[in-house]
């Protein structure tokens, strides 16, 4: 044999020897068929994420956590600044101020007129007494005035006393109604002015309020995920300023084909292995089964193309263990999860729950 030949020999036994070792170890590790009640389906952890908004346009005047921060549920996370709601604040106050007095001096206005309209009832009444009086007269005189007992000029003088006195009746009588018009007026403004002050209390109440809310919280227990405005800068109404990670609230999505996804009930048993750590086996819940295909063909004609129909399935991650690990709990990791969807098939020992101790 040439020194060539055995070269070529020697080069085939080698890669022979290598396909063989490549062989043997991708049988060695290849993961052990599942069982017929157990369907698994690529995914990635994730978590429901939270906007803390701006309620009004405005500066930020300070963010306070940084991005991995650790935040409570109602811990101050920025300050908005509040200059011009503090303007606005001391203007209402003074407002307030000038409506109070407003009240003050519209009640001492009823009280003013309910004495002009005692005033003018009591004129009326002596001058209806009068007007009794005069007409008393004028019987006694025009009886006499026939008798011849006393001047007819006399009579004459007391009938026009007698209308002078209907005259001062009705006169007086019209300022009694126009003392009644007054205290109503002044009765009206006294509800304006409380009204006026219910108002700008109102409005008081509006700006501490929205002092108040540039005091921005965190609605959750998480994990800032990023800043997504920077103190100085103005953002509008309902303008993002932090993202955070509930990670009270974290689930894997993944995707299973059709001839799986109808065998899936809500509730049912997943075990999550993260490409990461592959030692670990995280226990889950079935939260979620998408009722709607995905990369579904416009046209599903065959039944291969119907097994080619991707369903999109939620994993819960029960909160009290995501509690336990929460500074370990990471969003965006890959991994495979596994969906017991045969209740009565026991889960195989490499799928036992094993979490970090």
């Amino acid at each position: 044999m040439t020194p060539s030949g055995k070269t070529w020999l020697v080069r085939g036994g080698v890669t022979l020897a290598a396909l063989a070792i490549a062989l043997a170890l991708w049988w060695l590790l290849k993961p052990a068929a599942l069982s017929a009640g157990i369907v698994s389906g690529n995914g990635r952890i994730e978590a429901v994420e939270v906007d803390v908004s701006a309620k009004s346009p405005g500066r930020i005047s300070a963010i306070l956590v940084d991005e991995g921060a650790f935040v409570k549920a109602g811990q101050v996370v920025a300050h908005m600044d509040t200059d011009v709601l503090l303007a606005q604040q001391a203007e209402a106050e003074a407002k307030l101020a000038q409506a109070i007095n407003a009240i003050q001096i519209t009640e001492s206005q009823v009280v003013q007129q309910q004495a002009n309209r005692a005033a003018a009832q009591a004129a009326t009444r002596q001058r209806e007494a009068e007007l009794g009086a005069a007409r008393k007269r004028l019987a006694r005189s025009a009886t006499l005035a026939k008798e011849g007992a006393t001047p007819v000029q006399e009579r004459d003088d007391n009938e026009a006393q007698v209308k002078g006195a209907v005259a001062a009746v009705e006169a007086a009588r019209a300022q009694v109604a126009a003392a009644d018009a007054a205290m109503t007026t002044a009765r009206n403004q006294v509800i304006g002015a409380h009204a006026n002050v219910d108002a700008v209390r109102a409005t008081i109440q509006r700006i501490e309020a929205d002092i108040r809310d540039s005091e921005l919280k965190a609605p959750i227990d998480g994990r800032v995920q990023y800043r997504v405005a920077q103190p100085g800068e103005v953002v509008a109404g309902g303008g993002r300023v932090l993202n955070l990670v509930n990670l009270g609230d974290v689930y894997m999505t993944f995707f299973l084909p059709e001839t799986a996804v109808g065998k899936v009930a809500i509730g049912s048993d997943v075990r999550i292995v993260l490409d990461a750590a592959q030692d670990m086996v995280i226990p889950a819940k079935v939260s979620f089964v998408s009722d709607v295909a995905q990369f579904t063909p416009k046209t599903v004609e065959t039944a291969s193309e119907r097994q080619k129909l991707m369903f999109r399935v939620k994993a819960q991650i029960d909160r009290r263990l995501l509690e336990r690990y929460i500074t370990q709990v990471k969003t965006g990791l890959p991994g495979l999860a596994y969906v017991r969807i045969d209740p009565k098939v026991a889960w195989p020992d490499k799928l036992a729950v094993k979490v970090p101790q």
